[in-house]
């Protein structure tokens, strides 16, 4: 994808059969290597109907990988992992996942999918020479005919990239590996995808973790309330820091004060590429200034920094966000046109004028990025619709933990409670200082791998989330805090 529309506008959450596909015929299996882990894995792809309404007609085929149990002595259900976006490819996350999940590795095989449309699952991908970088385009550089010319060259029926064939595939993977039952784990848009499944599949489950829950009952796009939220949390937690109130006593005058200033008149500076070494031009206005500043808020690191980067900012000084966007720039990598090809059809319908009206009134970027999306983008892709049944709450009788940060932008703890009410065994966990996918960063992780072992949502050891300190903050370029 061309780089002014894939880097600068993701967000980064059909009625058939509920039948799964298992071919033994159709399964490969074989040892590998991934990434950073250093004992060996097992690498597998399995042939699926591209329309599982059409089981002899085209196939493509999912790519998946099994992390192995380290003591396999007593069987226990493996535990798979469903992925973030949409668009985001788990086996690319094999590394950071195996230390996560190291306790759960331990007695159970992990189980990661690449969700069709992204990694080497019939990837919706394009072959585009980028006009530009991260660090010269802005929003207003975005062209339709990118998108255009993009999705002429994916490869399949698009209407058949939707997240119920997605938990088709992963249940198919689970017959084909043999597992009467699994258990998953969901982050972000995972969540979306884990309460499909308990829909569609809930006999093939043995307990759930939701973790920073993207709801059926919420639209995913509409972050502008929940991302001024954790803004406001943030200003508020460096006025409770000496240390931050005394460095930044004007905090949120000064972040107000760059975004009129750059929405006024956006700046041009010549600059060394942070990578290359190039000479570069580099662009910034009031909407990729609250982007790239709406991406640090969902971890406590990139939280840490932000106070920093407005006053900076404010100063003049653009070298610390220039800084900033060059070490996460390729981070998180995001299949776009499976992310647009669900969020269009999936989430966009159900989004009323009043709904997007409430978003934008927000004191922090005013939906400027999710109105583009919904109003330009989402046009331009092929149109499929789920059954009214999709959007109904999910009220599956299955063991399940449901984490939440208070600081998360995007999946706010209020989000949880939509689940924590419909599931009848469930169990809601709101992590005070906690941000984005409370698991991946905290000991969080460590409670998952009880209630795996208890199912007993509501009798865990808590306590280690007591000690999750509170926000600091970076306070002078020379990292004193």
């Amino acid at each position: 994808m061309k780089v002014t529309w894939k880097r600068i506008l993701t967000f980064s959450l059909l009625s058939i059969t509920t039948m799964s596909w298992a071919n033994a015929d159709e399964l490969t299996l074989e040892n590998c290597h991934l990434g950073e882990i250093r004992s060996q894995v097992k690498c597998g792809k399995l042939e699926v109907p591209e329309n599982y309404q059409k089981p002899d007609g085209d196939k493509i085929t999912i790519n998946f990988a099994v992390l192995p149990a380290i003591d396999d002595s007593e069987y226990k259900a493996p535990l798979m992992f469903l992925a973030g976006g949409p668009g985001q490819a788990a086996v690319e996350l094999a590394t950071g996942l195996n230390q996560v999940f190291r306790e759960v590795r331990k007695t159970r095989d992990i189980i990661l999918v690449d969700q069709r449309g992204t990694g080497e699952s019939h990837p919706l991908s394009c072959d585009l020479e980028e006009e530009g970088s991260v660090y010269s385009t802005l929003t207003k550089d975005f062209k339709e005919s990118d998108i255009v010319d993009c999705i002429s060259q994916f490869e399949g029926d698009l209407s058949q990239f939707n997240s119920e064939n997605a938990i088709r595939d992963f249940d198919s993977i689970r017959v084909a590996l043999e597992h009467k039952k699994l258990n998953i784990y969901g982050g972000s848009y995972g969540t979306r995808a884990a309460l499909v499944y308990m829909r569609m599949f809930p006999e093939s489950l043995e307990s759930v973790v939701l973790d920073s829950v993207g709801p059926i009952e919420v639209p995913i796009g509409l972050f502008g309330q929940s991302v001024a939220r954790s803004f406001n949390l943030l200003v508020e937690n460096c006025k409770k820091s000496e240390s931050c109130n005394r460095a930044f006593p004007n905090l949120a005058d000064e972040f107000d004060e760059v975004k009129a200033r750059l929405a006024k008149a956006p700046v041009t500076l010549d600059i060394q590429h942070p990578r290359l070494g190039t000479p570069t031009k580099f662009k910034l206005d009031d909407n990729k200034f609250t982007n790239n500043l709406r991406m640090q808020l969902y971890s406590i690191r990139g939280r840490s920094l932000v106070p920093l980067i407005i006053n900076q900012a404010y100063l003049g000084n653009y070298e610390p966000l220039i800084g900033l966007m060059a070490s996460t720039e390729g981070e998180q990598q995001i299949y776009t046109g499976l992310h647009f090809n669900i969020v269009c059809n999936e989430d966009a319908p159900k989004i009323s004028a009043e709904m997007k009206a409430i978003d934008v009134s927000n004191n922090f970027d005013n939906g400027s990025t999710s109105n583009l999306i919904f109003e330009r983008i989402c046009s331009l892709f092929p149109q499929y619709r789920p059954s009214d049944n999709f959007y109904q709450p999910v009220t599956a009788n299955i063991p399940t933990l449901i984490l939440s940060g208070n600081l998360d932008p995007v999946t706010p703890p209020s989000n949880g409670d939509y689940s924590a009410k419909s599931l009848p065994n469930s169990h809601h966990i709101i992590v005070e200082n906690a941000s984005h996918t409370v698991a991946m960063n905290t000991c969080a992780n460590e409670i998952v791998n009880e209630f795996l072992t208890s199912k007993l949502p509501n009798k865990l050891d808590e306590s280690c989330l007591k000690d999750i300190p509170q926000e600091t903050f970076m306070t002078s370029v020379n990292g004193i805090q």
